[in-house]
């Protein structure tokens, strides 16, 4: 095992911001409810709606169309449940709970919507990295793998909801939002209290609002200074690194689909993806076998099955997504780990056959 470890999970989660961490130290230190009226319930209420007015400004929203949530699957609750929305088999649990899976995918990823105010659609994929062209009018965005790694305006999207993840891009897990357009209405979920306007009951976590707050504004930045476009650089470097070395391994979505800068789903037929996780681990990586909420899973993973992948690929595959800390040296030596861990794969399928 390395002396030291390389994180390219970060689909699954993101490190801290260091501004979210500051912003929730800060936010630690108040008092008050924000419900209450007082000096101290006060200064909480500030705290919060200066976050909501920084996250909406981040994403492209009003301030009251932001709904404070503890997280995406939340507020895939709030935007899904009571409707009749169809879907497509790639997306994340948490929209596929609530849809009907009718829309059809694409070998290349791409999911076609005929009634766009009768669906949901992500705007990128957990798995693949492959970005949705989004219809207007569509009824429900998950944006909580796009929000931070490219653009997201909720304006532009046309949407009626959209839902983001704060620790998707480097906020505190255990919080999130609804985007709610101007006359829709969301279902309310939680009940009990007036909070969020009456959208969602339950005192607001201030901590984690203030770091979610924190962590959007630096997401944005790093947006408008190219960070990612530097990612998208190293993503390209360990692809053609593991393209040199690998004979039978399919790169999903590389050519035939735009993809998010930070992820390489990579096939390897024959090759458990579960396996090669535990062998990346015990080199010293961290990588998945697919989305971090669906992992696991004995049947593979539905979204390379609905992209026409064979079973034997689909269960061979593997998900390697980085971020703005990942260095180039660390994509070369996963690569270099990796291939020498297929290697002796190979070579022990070929002495047992």
């Amino acid at each position: 095992m390395t002396a030291s470890r390389a994180y390219l999970d970060w689909n699954a989660t993101t490190p801290l911001r260091p501004e979210a961490r500051a912003a929730m130290a800060a936010a630690m230190e108040m008092t008050g409810n924000p419900s209450s009226v007082h000096a101290e319930g006060r200064a909480a209420r500030a705290c919060v709606e200066r976050a909501r007015e920084r996250v909406a400004a981040a994403f492209g929203a009003e301030p009251g169309q932001v709904v404070f949530t503890s997280g995406a699957t939340e507020a895939a609750a709030m935007a899904l449940s009571g409707r009749d929305l169809v879907a497509a088999p790639i997306e994340h649990d948490c929209v596929a709970a609530w849809t009907r899976p009718e829309l059809a995918v694409g070998a290349d990823g791409l999911v076609a919507v005929a009634d766009p105010g009768g669906a949901a659609l992500q705007a990128a994929n957990p798995e693949t990295g492959v970005l949705q062209n989004l219809p207007p009018g569509i009824a429900v965005v998950d944006g909580a793998q796009a929000a931070g790694k490219i653009p997201f305006d909720f304006a532009g999207t046309g949407a009626g909801m959209a839902l983001i993840s704060a620790h998707k891009f480097g906020g505190p897990k255990g919080v999130g939002a609804l985007f709610v357009r101007d006359g829709v209405e969301a279902a309310r979920v939680l009940r009990g209290g007036g909070q969020e306007t009456g959208r969602r009951a339950g005192t607001e976590a201030i901590v984690a609002i203030a770091g979610f707050a924190a962590a959007a504004e630096a997401a944005a930045r790093d947006l408008a200074d190219g960070e990612w476009d530097r990612v998208r650089n190293i993503r390209d470097i360990l692809e053609s690194a593991l393209a040199s070395a690998a004979e039978a391994t399919i790169f999903v979505g590389k050519d035939s689909a735009r993809r998010l800068p930070n992820v390489t789903c990579l096939a390897t037929p024959g090759w458990k993806g579960e396996m090669q996780v535990m062998a990346m681990d015990l080199a010293g990586f961290a990588v998945s076998a697919g989305s971090a909420c669906s992992s696991g899973r004995v049947k593979g993973s539905r979204t390379l099955g609905a992209m026409g992948l064979p079973p034997e690929a689909a269960s061979g595959a593997i998900r390697v997504s980085i971020g703005p800390a990942t260095t180039e040296a660390e994509v070369l030596a996963f690569a270099e780990a990796w291939d020498r861990a297929r290697r002796r794969h190979r070579d022990k399928a070929a002495t047992a056959a």
